[in-house]
C-alpha cells in the first residue's frame, strides 16, 4: 500500500488545461449517463468549509475533497483530495486548491467550447483572484484570445494577473479596467469570478450576443449575473440538484419569477444531446460539483498510482 502526496505545483506539472477540460467533459457526459453517486455537498459557516464526494460506478473509485475558503486570506481555499478505489489499495492525495481552480477552469472550458461563437476572441474576465487565471487559461485553449481585458477594483491584483498570463498568452492584447459594465460591452465571452453579493453589471451592458460563465457565486446569498440576463438567455447548470440548493442567481431569479426549472439544462444532457441553436446570449451557471473534482483526481491516478 502507497500513499501518493501531490502539492498545487505537482498537480500544475501533471496535467495540461486541455487534458482538464477532455476529462471534465467526459465527467459531465457520464454524469447525465447516471455512472456517478454524488451527493449534495455538505457546506458550514455558510460556505467556509466544505465537504464534497464523488463515486464512480463503472471504475469503483471515489474521490472525497475537504477544503476552507476564506477570502481574506491567499490563497483563499485550502484543503486535500483524496481518490481512492477498491480495485487497490494505494490512495492519491492532492491539494485541494489546485485542482479546485483547475477543475472549475475546465468546466469553463466545457461550457465555452459548446456555447460561446465559433469565431469567440475578446474574453472579459471579472474578478482577479485565484479561479481568475484558470478562467483564462481554459478560455483560451478552446477559443483562442486575440483580446483579454481583466476587470477588478484592485488594479495592482489585475496587473499582477497580466504579467502572469501575458507569456501564456502570447500575442494576445490584455488590458486592465475597474468598470464592469462598460468591460462587458465588445465582449465576446464574460467570466465572472467573484465573491460579489449583487449582480456585476446590468443586462444592457452585454453585447447582443455574447455567452457568460459564472463560477464565483457558490452560496444562495452570493450573485454575479441580474435576474434580466437569465431570463433573455439560454440558461446551463452544471447540476440541477446543486444549483437549487447553492447558486445565488438561480434561486433569487426562481423566487422572481423570471426563470423556472423547465428552463435550467445541465451541461451533460447538451452535450449528449444533438447540436442546437441555443441563441445569441447563453449563460453558463456553476458551483461546481465533485465529479468535476474526481476527473481532475482520476487524471492524477492514472498519471501516479502505476
Amino acid at each position: 500500500m502507497k500513499t501518493i502526496s501531490l502539492n498545487e505545483r505537482d498537480v500544475r506539472e501533471a496535467v495540461s488545461m486541455r487534458e482538464a477540460i477532455d476529462a471534465v467533459r467526459g465527467g459531465f457526459i457520464g454524469l447525465a449517463g447516471g455512472e456517478f453517486e454524488m451527493p449534495t455537498r455538505t457546506a458550514l459557516r455558510d460556505g467556509q468549509f466544505l465537504v464534497m464526494s464523488a463515486h464512480h460506478r463503472p471504475t469503483r473509485s471515489a474521490m472525497i475533497k475537504t477544503l476552507s475558503v476564506n477570502f481574506d486570506r491567499a490563497p483563499a481555499i485550502a484543503g486535500s483530495v483524496v481518490w481512492s478505489t477498491l480495485d487497490r489499495l494505494d490512495q492519491l492525495i492532492a491539494d485541494a486548491g489546485a485542482v479546485t481552480t483547475l477543475r472549475t477552469g475546465a468546466a469553463v472550458g466545457v461550457a465555452t467550447d459548446l456555447l460561446a461563437a465559433p469565431d469567440a476572441d475578446r474574453l472579459t474576465l471579472i474578478g482577479a483572484g485565484g479561479q481568475a487565471a484558470d478562467q483564462v487559461r481554459a478560455v483560451h485553449t478552446v477559443r483562442p484570445l486575440r483580446h483579454l481585458t481583466i476587470v477588478s477594483t484592485n488594479t495592482r491584483r489585475a496587473r499582477s494577473l497580466a504579467d502572469t498570463l501575458h507569456a501564456e498568452l502570447g500575442g494576445t492584447e490584455i488590458r486592465i479596467a475597474t468598470d464592469p459594465s462598460s468591460a462587458v460591452s465588445d465582449a465576446h465571452v464574460v467570466c465572472c469570478a467573484t465573491p460579489a453579493t449583487s449582480p456585476l453589471f446590468p443586462e444592457s451592458a452585454l453585447p447582443a450576443r455574447v455567452h457568460v460563465n459564472a463560477i464565483g457565486a457558490f452560496r444562495p446569498t452570493m450573485r454575479e449575473l441580474p435576474d434580466e440576463l437569465l431570463a433573455g438567455s439560454t440558461v446551463i447548470i452544471d447540476e440541477l440538484d446543486a444549483v437549487l440548493e447553492e447558486s445565488g442567481e438561480i434561486i433569487h431569479a426562481l423566487q422572481s419569477g423570471v426563470i423556472t426549472e423547465d428552463g435550467l439544462t445541465e451541461l451533460g444532457t447538451v452535450l449528449t444531446s444533438a447540436p442546437a441553436d441555443h441563441g445569441n446570449r447563453t449563460v453558463f451557471k456553476s458551483v461546481g460539483v465533485a465529479m468535476q473534482d474526481w476527473a481532475i483526481a482520476r487524471l492524477l491516478a492514472d498519471k501516479f498510482l502505476r
